[in-house]
């Protein structure tokens, strides 16, 4: 019982290592922040065919205003439609990825639209969830868009405004 106890736990360090290492390597926080930056070509492009190449079957995305898209074909159309009903250039600028277990991270970052005939940029916060299927290429599994309303008390742990604009 005792080898068991050994065993289970030596199996639980080595996956801990394992997503820790994933993470730290920096190649896959790479290859992560290459998919997002094609998927923010693709877009611009408005091509299908490569919008769908970077989503997993089963992705869906929640907006910012609320609709909920299903489906890998559900996320194209309706990210094609937001392309042609929001005009203007996109730019998503990743700020964190972290890994959650081998082969599952998430990237968080901020979205900008700008450019649109006679508007001021837009500014949300945008998730993306990704999953990298037995050493295959990263892909996205969900992207969760959120607009900022009023400024939120800071949490404990998060930099303040003042230390966000130093690093800049």
């Amino acid at each position: 019982m005792r080898t068991l106890a050994i065993l289970a736990f030596c199996s639980l360090l080595s996956l801990a290592a394992g997503a820790q290492s994933r993470g730290a390597g920096g190649g896959d926080e790479a290859a992560i922040r290459e998919v997002v930056r094609q998927y923010v070509d693709a877009r611009e492009k408005r091509d299908p065919l490569l919008i769908a190449a970077l989503f997993t079957e089963d992705a869906d995305q929640v907006t910012t205003a609320g609709e909920w898209r299903r489906g890998r074909d559900n996320v194209v159309k309706g990210g094609l439609a937001s392309s042609q009903n929001n005009p203007g250039s996109r730019d998503i600028a990743i700020e964190a990825v972290r890994f959650l277990a081998p082969g599952v991270a998430i990237a968080d970052g901020r979205y900008e639209i700008r450019g649109a005939p006679d508007s001021t940029p837009r500014r949300m916060w945008t998730t993306f969830v990704l999953i990298q299927d037995r050493s295959g290429p990263w892909r996205v599994a969900a992207i969760r868009n959120m607009a900022p309303t009023e400024p939120a008390p800071r949490l404990a742990g998060a930099p303040s405004e003042q230390a966000r604009q130093s690093e800049r």
